[in-house]
């Protein structure tokens, strides 16, 4: 797109374009509000790792500090990448910004701060998980410097309300891609789609299918190692000490998770904390019933306990047991609970929720 005086310029700012679920909104957002010719779109990569994961428009302006952010020397590259954030800031003069990420939003908006840059920012995680003292302490000053908050689920809403000096917010959920349907035979697969990391709590859901009464059943983790955890093989080692180590598929980071989705017959989510878990959403696109823990926050804003899936208050592994072998049990429910998901879940079409975002922060210009 050609630059004109008439068109005006809005800016993203995330510190990651990697294969994660708030990475894949960030994408689709920046890739729907370019696609409407309205704006000049510029994105503000400035995190560790800044390679780019998901597709983006080629109409899409990437800015990437030319130095790197160096782990030994923390505290000078977190002042060089705030001043880099201010300075192209400046140089863009957005009539909007938007920033994704607890931690990361209170860089935005410090190196924001004395000017009159309009800054959203979006909260991503477990509304009331700490990020550290010094974190928490800056994000209960800056929020309310913040244009306006945006939160995923109502649950976020009222603890965030309680939290924040700030009249200002908006609930928006995940854009949830629909997924179309292939000709795919459904397994007897219980599937989960996660980063193996110790919140997600797959070694739990590996335990739980240990308890399962499903001899021709598999469990099929979609994920990868990530934060230095290196859960992968910790993991195996327990499927084999339990015995079912035939029947635990470990896949590895996928491009295509869709032919998971559409050839499995039960979505599992074990995860302990969450913002709003988008892999819950997919799955219910894919005509799935889930069975999820109802952590803080997000699964109860998509599943509703038995109708389209199953709730389980944290910690209840044997409830969790219990609803998987009825699903097991009774396939006339995987199919009736699936429907119901597919139409739950329409509520979240992409179009829908990036028209929201869009209109939110462009609403005082």
């Amino acid at each position: 797109m050609d630059k004109s005086k008439s068109t005006k310029d809005i800016c993203f700012i995330i510190h990651s374009l990697q294969a994660g679920g708030m990475e894949r909104v960030m994408s689709e957002l920046i890739n729907y509000v370019a696609a409407t010719n309205k704006y000049h779109v510029h994105l503000i990569l400035y995190g560790i790792k800044r390679e780019v994961f998901y597709e983006i428009s080629n109409n899409i302006t990437i800015h990437k500090p030319s130095f790197e952010f160096n782990n030994n020397k923390r505290f000078i590259s977190t002042l060089k990448t705030i001043f880099y954030i201010r300075r192209e800031l400046k140089n863009i003069a957005p009539i909007s910004v938007l920033s994704f990420g607890e931690q990361w939003n209170n860089m935005a908006l410090l190196a924001t701060l004395g000017t009159k840059i309009p800054v959203y920012v979006s909260d991503r995680a477990q509304p009331n998980k700490s990020i550290g003292k010094l974190h928490d302490y800056l994000r209960k000053k800056l929020y309310p410097t913040a244009a306006g908050v945006i939160v995923q689920t109502e649950k976020a809403l009222s603890i965030f309300k309680k939290m924040y000096h700030h009249t200002n917010f908006k609930i928006i959920g995940n854009p949830i891609r629909q997924i179309p349907s292939r000709k795919v035979k459904r397994e007897n697969t219980i599937l989960m789609v996660g980063r193996y990391i110790t919140l997600k709590q797959q070694d739990v859901l590996i335990h739980i299918f240990s308890k399962l009464n499903a001899p021709k059943w598999k469990l099929v983790l979609v994920g990868y190692d990530h934060l230095k955890q290196q859960n992968q093989e910790k993991w195996e080692a327990l499927a084999k000490k339990l015995k079912i180590a035939d029947r635990v598929l470990f896949t590895g980071k996928q491009e295509d998770v869709e032919q998971y989705y559409l050839s499995s017959k039960i979505f599992a989510f074990s995860s302990i904390s969450e913002g709003f878990p988008n892999v819950i959403g997919e799955a219910m696109s894919a005509e799935l019933p889930v069975v999820s823990f109802d952590c803080v926050a997000g699964p109860s804003d998509l599943v509703s306990d038995g109708d389209n899936g199953f709730l389980i208050p944290l910690n209840n592994n044997k409830l969790f047991v219990e609803k998987l072998q009825y699903l097991i049990d009774t396939p006339s429910a995987i199919e009736t609970m699936g429907r119901e998901s597919k139409n739950k879940i329409k509520k979240f079409k992409v179009d829908y929720i990036c028209n929201e975002f869009e209109n939110f922060i462009t609403e005082s210009t």
